[in-house]
């Protein structure tokens, strides 16, 4: 039996062979004039000027033997049908080509366009070389990688076989331009904030920790684009700031759960969470048409219609209607009976009743198909934004729920520094007693809010909405996920 190993000591000679020939098997450039997507999308005027171009790729097939030779060219843009004829090249081209050439091997190809008898659009060529050899054989298009970790460990092979994973990516590249062009053309600035940080901010997320040398300190990998820097660009007078980047959450895995990820976060002046619903309703909208093409999706079973009316959800309403428990009045003692009662695990060392509500709602969520904002979420849970005008006892914060989860939050941001300063100091408190996701309590934020910062609206989503639009796991629309060394 042939193995892998056989076929690379066989592709090695013939890179010798191509040494020895005085053929330089990786040049420096290559003689491409033309995308083959343009040559195809103007075959007849290529075919009537039967002016000679030159295209470059891949070959990702290769048929035929002795008096002609027929290849499929792919150079990334799209892929054509090649024929070398030895009546063209002579004896010496054509005999030298099967000595080095193998399926995987890139080449350039002058030639003239033409169609061939059974009307397939083609290229005749006229001249060509090697310009990279490659010593491993690409795996059968048509049984590809099939295993999930090779996939992701070899994701360039993934994305070269199959075209609907290529597809995918694209799409990936277009939600995040889609985005942020609908921020640009609204007066929005694009603006980068540090990722290392002397204390996390701008989530509950479990962060990870590393020693900066040359300072001598510790710091953190951020658990946020850039929150508490962004609305220090309020205080500096910044009216609509917003930051693409990655974060960093040490915590579990999941299919919608990463520890590093790419998320938008953005602040507006003098707009509060009312307005923001609506502008993030019309944002979805705008992906949904501009990337994917429609408004109705179907995510985990669920479907999930973007066009209709986007519901609002009381979260002290539900958790009330469906467990009988008013989070605003009920005692620790109160909340981990329930929490018994429904079988739901929590760790007795760091449980609060803000962690305990959180449980409720989870359990609550995953039956939800949204589109639908979640409201009235408890000031204890929230150490970032406003009281509602009408019940201090709860934030004007929103989530987006789509197909049972959270696709991005929403704030009337906290602009009190008083009371920024106390809601720190609680949660700080919470990390002290063990709750590693609590926020620490970043002092510097404050004295910048005692400078003054106008009303604001701040927004954040990642890149696990693009995941649930596509219906995928999350770590199956990043294009490289993180893996174990090999052993």
């Amino acid at each position: 039996m042939t193995t892998i190993d056989d076929l690379r000591r066989e592709r090695l000679k013939k890179l010798e062979l191509i040494k020895e020939l005085g053929i330089n098997p990786y040049p420096n450039d290559s003689w491409k004039d033309t995308d083959i997507s343009e040559l195809k999308s103007r075959f007849d005027e290529f075919e009537s000027d039967q002016k000679e171009f030159a295209i470059a790729g891949r070959i990702m097939s290769k048929r035929g033997h002795g008096a002609i030779i027929f290849l499929d060219i792919f150079d990334g843009t799209d892929t054509i049908q090649a024929v070398l004829k030895k009546d063209d090249l002579g004896d010496e081209s054509i005999d030298l080509f099967e000595k080095i050439i193998d399926t995987g091997d890139f080449i350039d190809a002058k030639g003239l366009a033409f169609t061939t008898k059974r009307g397939e659009k083609s290229v005749l060529v006229k001249d060509w070389r090697i310009i990279s050899k490659s010593l491993l054989p690409l795996p059968d298009k048509h049984t590809g990688l099939k295993d999930e970790e090779t996939r992701f460990r070899q994701r360039y092979l993934d994305i070269l076989l199959n075209e609907e994973v290529r597809e995918m990516f694209e799409k990936r590249a277009r939600f995040w331009q889609v985005m942020r062009e609908f921020l640009l053309k609204r007066g929005f600035i694009e603006v980068e904030t540090p990722i290392l940080e002397t204390t996390t901010g701008g989530a509950e997320a479990s962060s990870f920790a590393t020693h900066h040398n040359a300072l001598d300190i510790d710091v953190y990998l951020r658990i946020s684009a850039g929150e508490l820097w962004q609305k220090r660009l309020m205080v500096a007078g910044f009216p609509k700031v917003f930051e693409i980047g990655r974060i960093f959450r040490n915590e579990g895995m999941s299919a919608e759960h990463l520890q590093d990820y790419t998320q938008m976060e953005f602040y507006m002046a003098y707009k509060d969470y009312n307005y923001g619903m609506q502008m993030i309703k019309e944002l979805y909208l705008e992906i949904a048409d501009k990337v994917f093409g429609k408004r109705q999706f179907e995510i985990k079973g669920m479907q999930v219609d973007l066009e209709k009316e986007w519901e609002k959800i009381s979260f002290t309403g539900i958790i009330k209607d469906k467990f009988g428990v008013d989070i605003l009045e009920a005692s620790l003692d109160d909340i981990k009976t329930k929490l018994k009662e429904e079988k739901i695990d929590f760790d007795e060392k760091t449980i609060s009743i803000g962690r305990g509500a959180d449980l409720l709602w989870k359990k609550i969520r995953k039956s939800i198909a949204g589109p639908a904002f979640l409201i009235d979420v408890p000031v204890f849970m929230e150490p970032l934004a406003k009281k509602k005008r009408d019940d201090e006892r709860v934030t004007e914060r929103f989530q987006v729920l789509i197909a049972g989860s959270e696709m991005g939050k929403g704030f009337s941001e906290l602009n009190d520094p008083l009371d920024q300063k106390e809601r720190f100091l609680e949660q700080q408190a919470l990390r002290d007693a063990g709750d590693d996701e609590a926020q620490m309590a970043d002092m510097d934020y404050v004295e910048a809010l005692e400078y003054g910062m106008p009303p604001t609206f701040g927004f954040g989503v990642s890149e696990r909405l693009f995941s649930f639009l596509m219906d995928k796991p999350v770590r199956e629309a990043q294009i490289f996920p993180l893996m174990k060394p090999k052993n």
